[in-house]
């Protein structure tokens, strides 16, 4: 059987000859039992809590309850209502407030119902967002920039209200300043922002002729803005009160800077730690040695190569790499090692070559030697 077919006592748990105060009990406790808000992603405790909702709104009025004793369900069909006129009165939702108020506290109690609430509301500028490239070496060192950006500005004409300068706002004679207007749909009352003045409750006669009414103008404006060192790709940086102007005096949004760091023709960047590629010759590798490497702050890094390193190995020098964002120290710089091997060799050379590798018994790579070991026993077999 539907909802709207069950018997409005039977749902609500009381007899018939129940007083007032015992159906607004009844239904307060099934309210706080099945609300949304207590029954998340549950569809079966909405349909009661709405049910609920359908049977206290028809057995609260006498008119309503007498029609309901008399006629049943059929009291309230093809628009029939049993009481008749009550719908916008805003004491038609306070029981509801009191069940709010009651679950979640003062926030949703009281306080002169939907409508002053939304009066009172004002419209905060939107926030807006800028995307801004820097080069790697700004990210290091941080640095001072200026933007230019079109956002919509405070009217100087009406100081953000709107209206023509002389003039003012007045109540809105179709919500009569509660900002919403009710309307009656068979058993619920439906409250909505009021459709002349938007839900503010005020509406402009005389609009001011440079912003139209909105109190605000588009203009192109100059920040300054400061990027802090150690920036990466995805920071974000807040300007408090510089994004889309407020609504006819309110409060404005904010601009969010989102930074991207250009990829870098020597470093690689994760982080904190920087790392670089440095090819050295195969003599470095074999006898050992050192490499310069360029620092972002300007300087060099000297990295000492030890005897017999091997191409891909990486070595790490410490406190060498990124600033920490908003913190102290550096990361480090990780260099990996690439072994170059000659390719035009002149006679002297080749001479020497050769004849080191006439001297040679294997142990100088163990590695090699084990390879081709197993390789010539594979062949054997």
């Amino acid at each position: 059987m539907p909802a709207s077919q069950i018997d409005f006592y039977e749902m609500l748990g009381v007899s018939r000859d129940a007083d007032g105060a015992a159906i607004k009990s009844a239904y307060r406790k099934l309210a706080m039992k099945y609300h949304p808000d207590r029954n998340p992603g549950d569809a079966e405790a909405e349909a009661k809590f709405k049910a609920c909702n359908a049977a206290y709104e028809c057995l609260k009025d006498p008119q309503k309850r007498a029609a309901y004793d008399r006629y049943g369900h059929e009291a309230f069909t093809q628009g029939m209502s049993g009481g008749g006129g009550r719908g916008g009165h805003p004491g038609d939702f306070a029981d509801i407030g009191d069940i709010f108020e009651t679950i979640f506290g003062s926030a949703f109690g009281g306080g002169g119902g939907m409508g002053g609430a939304r009066q009172q509301q004002q419209r905060r500028g939107a926030d807006l967002r800028y995307d801004m490239q820097i080069g790697l070496e700004d990210a290091f060192h941080g640095k001072s920039t200026e933007i230019e950006i079109e956002v919509s500005q405070s009217c100087e004409t009406c100081s953000g209200t709107g209206a023509t300068p002389g003039t003012s706002e007045r109540t809105c004679n179709l919500c009569h300043g509660q900002g919403a207007v009710r309307a009656k749909q068979g058993l619920f009352v439906v409250e909505r922002p009021c459709p002349r003045c938007g839900g503010r409750g005020v509406v402009i006669e005389d609009p001011c002729g440079d912003c139209r009414g909105e109190g605000r103008v588009d203009q192109v404006q100059n920040l300054q803005v400061d990027i802090p060192p150690g920036v990466d790709t995805g920071t974000r940086i807040r300007l408090s009160g510089k994004g889309e102007a407020g609504q006819r005096g309110a409060p404005a949004g904010d601009l969010y800077i989102f930074v991207h760091v250009k990829p870098h023709t020597l470093f690689q960047r994760e982080g904190t730690t920087l790392g670089t590629r440095v090819p050295i010759s195969f003599t470095t590798a074999a006898l050992g040695g050192s490499v310069d490497i360029p620092d972002l702050d300007g300087g060099t890094n000297t990295v000492d190569i030890p005897v017999g390193i091997q191409s891909g190995k990486q070595l790490r020098v410490r406190g060498a790499g990124m600033p920490v964002l908003q913190g102290r120290g550096r990361g480090d710089l990780v260099v990996e090692i690439a072994v170059e091997t000659p390719t035009r060799l002149n006679r002297k050379q080749r001479e020497i070559l050769e004849a080191f590798r006439e001297t040679e018994t294997g142990d100088e790579c163990p590695e090699s030697k084990g390879f081709f070991s197993k390789l010539k026993d594979a062949f054997a077999t």
